[in-house]
C-alpha cells in the first residue's frame, strides 16, 4: 500500500468520525431532546406576562421581606461560576456565616446552609412554611392563603430520591399574582 493510499484513508477516517461525532450526534441529540424535553430544551424559561424573569433550574437571589428566599449561594446565584465555598465543617468563616443566617431567622438547614451548586432553585416545604407568615405579612395577604400556595406548588420526590421541595421563583410569581388579583377585587 502507498503512502497516498494511507493518508487517503486517514482523511477519509478523520473526516467520517468528524462528521458522525461533530455534525450527526449533536444534531440527533438536539432533536431528541426538543422532542422529549421541550421546556427543558431551551433552559426553562418562566415568563410573567410576556417577560422573562428567569428559569425554573437556577436559582435567584431574592431579597426583601415580601418575597420568599432562595438557599444562600456561595457564588451570588452566577451561573457562570457554579460551585460551593468549599469551606470544610470546622472553617471559622463558614461558622460565622451560619450563625449569622440563624441570627437573621433562618430555622432550618437550607435556610442556613448554602446548596452545593450555589444555584438551586428549590427550596425544602419546611423552609418555605417558615416564610409564609413573613410573605403573608408583608404582601397583605391571609396566611393560609400563602401555606396553601406553598402546598399546591410543592414538588414530591423523584421516584425514590429527593425530598418534597418548592421552586422559589414560582413560588414568588404566584404571591404576586395573588397579590394583583386581591387589590382588583
Amino acid at each position: 500500500m502507498s503512502i497516498w493510499k494511507t493518508a487517503y484513508a486517514c482523511a477519509a477516517l478523520v473526516a467520517l468520525t468528524v462528521a458522525a461525532c461533530g455534525l450527526a450526534y449533536p444534531v440527533a441529540i438536539a432533536i431528541v431532546s426538543e422532542l422529549a424535553f421541550p421546556g427543558g430544551a431551551h433552559g426553562s424559561p418562566v415568563y410573567d406576562n410576556g417577560t422573562l424573569v428567569g428559569s425554573r433550574l437556577i436559582g435567584q437571589d431574592f431579597s426583601g421581606p415580601a418575597y420568599f428566599h432562595s438557599r444562600p449561594s456561595a457564588v451570588g446565584y452566577n451561573a457562570s461560576a457554579s460551585g460551593a465555598s468549599n469551606l470544610g465543617p470546622y472553617n471559622p468563616a463558614l461558622i460565622a456565616a451560619v450563625k449569622e443566617r440563624i441570627e437573621d431567622g433562618s430555622t432550618t438547614a437550607d435556610a442556613a446552609l448554602a446548596s452545593g451548586s450555589g444555584l438551586d432553585p428549590d427550596i425544602s416545604v419546611e423552609n418555605a412554611m417558615s416564610q409564609a407568615p413573613r410573605v403573608a405579612r408583608e404582601n397583605g395577604l391571609d396566611e393560609e392563603a400563602v401555606k396553601t400556595l406553598i402546598n399546591e406548588r410543592t414538588q414530591g420526590r423523584f421516584i425514590i430520591w429527593g425530598e418534597p421541595r418548592v421552586n422559589v421563583l414560582e413560588l414568588n410569581l404566584a404571591v404576586k399574582e395573588m397579590k394583583e388579583s386581591k387589590v382588583k377585587v
